[in-house]
């Protein structure tokens, strides 16, 4: 009820859901302690934000071990993603969504991590409660059979040295846009690297570890593609991303288009923030609108004027902003995780500094101030009722 009475036109509540009712939903600070204090049952708490897909996908089977093991645990649901709930969420580490902690007596005891994701894994393991296993640690891509050349701090002078004509992707393995380039390198260096004509190779860098050539180049993001002729860097290629297009290059090398003006140097009303004042910003709007992107995605390139259209014709309202935050930049990437921010561009609406939903409407102009208007709509709504209940 308290979330319904906070956001009446949000997504539908995991309470509000028949199937949900052997879950205990918490929907308050004071709620969740006396829970802890009373509760003789072990129980185990799903901290989740409405938004999140994993923990959409979670909540049926959730569901699933609360009905099966009914009477013996507790299994309870909270979100935790508001502002109000930063301490709890300190409190327990959560950083990513959903994350199940485990009590017993009121007291917290381990996490539910790396057991499995069925109701049926759920229920076994309250039977018998362990720490979290350990993940298997992904194999580094310099050990997998993979074409490319894996250069290291040692190595790097001289492999330019061979090789007259060298592409080098520098990555970091936690990086998820080097994740999803991989693949691609790889099936074009199995047909450059292999190739008795190939007009140049491909190889790679892990920056974390090789730190000493990653200096030197002055990296300021992930991955970072550039081009080598005769050992003297002459390219950065931000757009090389897929295998055809790199081929392609490799095939033609041309010099990448000037780097556009970005978004944020341009002149507008959209406010561009970072983790250093995001918090400060959202706290002091009714109503913010806040675009989270990367400056390469198409799909923002597309939506980015007709966003900033949207927030010059609000400008004058004082109680409205639109926001933008550059995910790609090193000290907004923690921001952006906490945001729930799973691809580009992401929208969130927040009310005061809270998270109050996620926008899925139109990415035009229409779409971004009909959203605002029927937020001042309802404001004005409230306003008249308050008036004539006086």
């Amino acid at each position: 009820m308290v979330a319904f009475l906070k956001d009446p036109s949000g997504p539908p509540l995991w309470e509000e859901n028949p199937e949900a009712k052997d879950v205990v939903h918490i929907e308050t600070e004071k709620d969740f302690r006396k829970l802890l204090k009373k509760e003789e049952r072990p129980i185990l708490m799903m901290f989740y934000a409405p938004w999140c897909g994993v923990c959409k996908r979670m909540q049926p089977i959730f569901q699933q071990a609360a009905t099966e093991t009914k009477g013996k645990y507790i299994l309870a649901g909270m979100n935790v993603h508001p502002a109000e709930f930063d301490n709890l969420r300190q409190e327990y580490n959560v950083k990513g969504y959903p994350t199940f902690c485990y009590f017993e007596k009121g007291k917290f005891l381990y996490n539910y991590e790396n057991y499995g994701g069925t109701a049926k894994d759920i229920a076994d393991w309250m039977k018998n409660p362990l720490p979290p296993q350990p993940r298997t640690p992904e194999v580094p891509w310099s050990e997998t059979d993979s074409a490319v050349f894996h250069l290291t701090d040692e190595s790097f002078d001289s492999f330019l040295e061979e090789h007259p004509a060298a592409l080098i992707m520098f990555y970091a393995p936690w990086c998820g846009h080097c994740k999803k380039m991989k693949p691609e390198y790889d099936e074009a260096a199995e047909l450059l690297n292999k190739g008795a004509n190939s007009p140049g190779v491909l190889a790679a860098v892990d920056a974390t570890v090789h730190k000493a050539v990653a200096d030197r180049f002055k990296l300021s993001g992930f991955p970072t593609v550039k081009y080598f002729v005769n050992g003297e860097e002459k390219y950065t290629l931000p757009s090389l991303r897929t295998k055809d297009k790199i081929i392609e290059f490799l095939h033609n090398p041309q010099a990448p288009p000037p780097p556009e003006q970005s978004w944020e140097d341009k002149p507008s009303h959209v406010s561009h923030l970072g983790s250093e004042d995001f918090r400060e910003a959202m706290k002091k709007k009714k109503h913010a609108l806040v675009m989270f992107y990367a400056p390469w995605c198409p799909h923002c390139k597309n939506a980015v004027p007709h966003f900033t259209s949207a927030a010059e014709l609000f400008k004058e309202d004082r109680k409205i902003m639109y926001a933008a935050v550059d995910c790609t930049k090193g000290q907004n990437h923690d921001l952006c995780k906490q945001e729930g921010v799973e691809g580009y561009p992401t929208f969130n609406h927040y009310n005061y500094g809270k998270f109050v939903e996620r926008y899925n409407g139109e990415r035009g102009e229409a779409g971004f101030i009909g959203f605002m208007r029927s937020l001042r709509g309802r404001d004005q709504e409230k306003v008249v009722k308050k008036k004539e209940e006086l």
